[in-house]
């Protein structure tokens, strides 16, 4: 990557096709690829008006702010960093993304305390994040039926049964899926 690209993003669709966004310097950061978010995002569709967006390990903001820009219902981006929250606040405010709110947590802490129900969730936490099936025990609680979960990492974790796989694919060092939730009748 081109030193002068490092710390900013941009909009690959959507509303503000085009748009870049500064991208805070946090150790670990390393947003999407442009050719990785086009190809989820033509698996996801194009257009995601009515759908309800989690992106979990925000970061620089590439997966949900992309989202958005597609006109999600809502987006929650999460991110425990302050400082690439606070980066994530001046992007939302500068495109005007009336339905993004930013979440300063623990992703595990969000998904504790979720009241909301997600149709589509990014999980791209950082390569070296390993809890997993805690994430995995936590996330039930807050997907609709037939959510779509994109799952991105250096070595994908052991994926629960009630994530079928849908698509996968592989960039660099990078692994990456869509799976879609079916609820497990109890």
């Amino acid at each position: 990557m081109k030193k002068k690209y490092l710390n900013q993003v941009r909009i690959i669709g959507g509303t503000h096709r085009g748009r870049k966004l500064a991208v805070a310097d946090a150790e670990g950061l390393r947003p999407t690829p442009d050719r990785v978010r086009e190809q989820v995002f033509n698996w996801l569709g194009q257009d995601l008006s009515g759908k309800n967006v989690l992106d979990l390990f925000a970061g620089s903001g590439a997966l949900g702010l992309e989202a958005a820009s597609r006109h999600a219902k809502s987006v929650v981006l999460v991110e425990q960093n302050r400082a690439t929250a606070r980066t994530l606040a001046q992007a939302v405010q500068t495109l005007g993304l009336a339905q993004t709110e930013i979440i300063t947590t623990d992703a595990l802490a969000y998904l504790r305390t979720a009241v909301a129900a997600f149709d589509v969730v990014f999980l791209d936490p950082p390569f070296a994040w390993q809890q997993w099936p805690l994430l995995f025990d936590l996330l039930p609680g807050c997907l609709k039926d037939g959510a779509q979960i994109y799952i991105e990492a250096g070595a994908l974790p052991e994926i629960p049964t009630w994530l079928a796989a849908h698509r996968q694919g592989k960039a660099g060092m990078s692994r990456f899926e869509l799976r879609v939730y079916a609820q497990v009748a109890e």
